[in-house]
């Protein structure tokens, strides 16, 4: 078990009052659970910019009866199979189909798979959860 440290903090009045509804909305059990959240959040985002190695999700919709969609969608993963671990096709009615793909690579590669899928032709929504990779 790592050690815990222990510190304090001044904030005004109304921005604990605000955190405070945040932590009761969002049910943390205290202050420190909620902290310790937002830092791991700001550190992902730094190690994101920075280059560093990630792992996540890209969950799209898209419609399958668009022209040459599905191949042009399978070509884009064939070129970043090196960032993609893994996918699953759903079918959600006759001309919906839902991808999810997991994802494991330096932030600018995942971010740049996410992109070239999200601006074809077809592609309904997109969005892209990630996480640290360690």
């Amino acid at each position: 078990m790592s050690e815990l440290y222990r510190f304090g903090v001044s904030l005004e009045k109304t921005l604990i009052d605000a955190f405070d509804r945040h932590i009761s909305e969002q049910h943390y059990k205290s202050r420190s659970e909620a902290l310790r959240d937002l830092i791991r959040e700001e550190l992902l985002k730094k190690q994101w910019r920075e280059g560093g190695s990630v792992a996540g999700a890209i969950v799209m919709t898209y419609d399958h009866h668009k022209r040459e969609l599905l191949n042009m969608l399978l070509d884009i993963q064939h070129d970043f199979q090196e960032t993609i671990i893994s996918t699953q096709h759903v079918h959600l009615d006759h001309h919906h189909c839902l991808e999810i793909i997991a994802v494991r690579g330096t932030a600018k590669q995942v971010e740049k798979l996410a992109t070239q899928l999200k601006v074809q032709a077809g592609v309904k929504h997109l969005s892209l959860s990630i996480s640290t990779a360690g």
